[in-house]
């Protein structure tokens, strides 16, 4: 059976909306001048990629038995104009760990392989990046 998803997203006002999802909502900057207190919507692809990415790691780890202390993305998007795209996003997985340089790399492959978010993202895009150790 296949996985589905649903988010309800409601307009709060001119500065936000809120997106509900299951018994979680998150505050949204649909603001035209922006809102600090909220994630943009490019902000939040960002987000998702990297919720995306941790939760590889969470999924994988004990199928691997790679023992970890934390992990820690920091991702980061260029927008194009035209068409307004991302048109790349770099990121670095950091990963509080003892394995070794082989494992890094093997658990960094199953991150590519079996995220949702990530292979939705990276055939529209130039995505790239690194996992290292803390």
């Amino acid at each position: 059976a296949k996985m589905t998803f649903h988010v309800a997203t409601r307009r709060v006002d001119a500065h936000s909306s809120r997106a509900v999802c299951k018994n979680a909502e998150i505050a949204l900057d649909t603001d035209l001048a922006g809102n600090p207190e909220a994630f943009n919507p490019a902000e939040l692809l960002l987000a998702a990629l990297s919720a995306c990415m941790v939760k590889g790691i969470e999924r994988v780890a004990p199928i691997l038995k790679f023992q970890l202390r934390g992990v820690e993305v920091v991702v980061d998007g260029v927008r194009q104009d035209v068409p307004p795209k991302m048109e790349s996003i770099r990121y670095e997985i950091i990963v509080d760990t003892d394995e070794s340089e082989q494992r890094l790399a093997l658990l960094h492959e199953n991150v590519k392989k079996y995220g949702t978010v990530f292979n939705t993202v990276a055939p529209g895009t130039d995505l790239a990046g690194t996992l290292r150790r803390k």
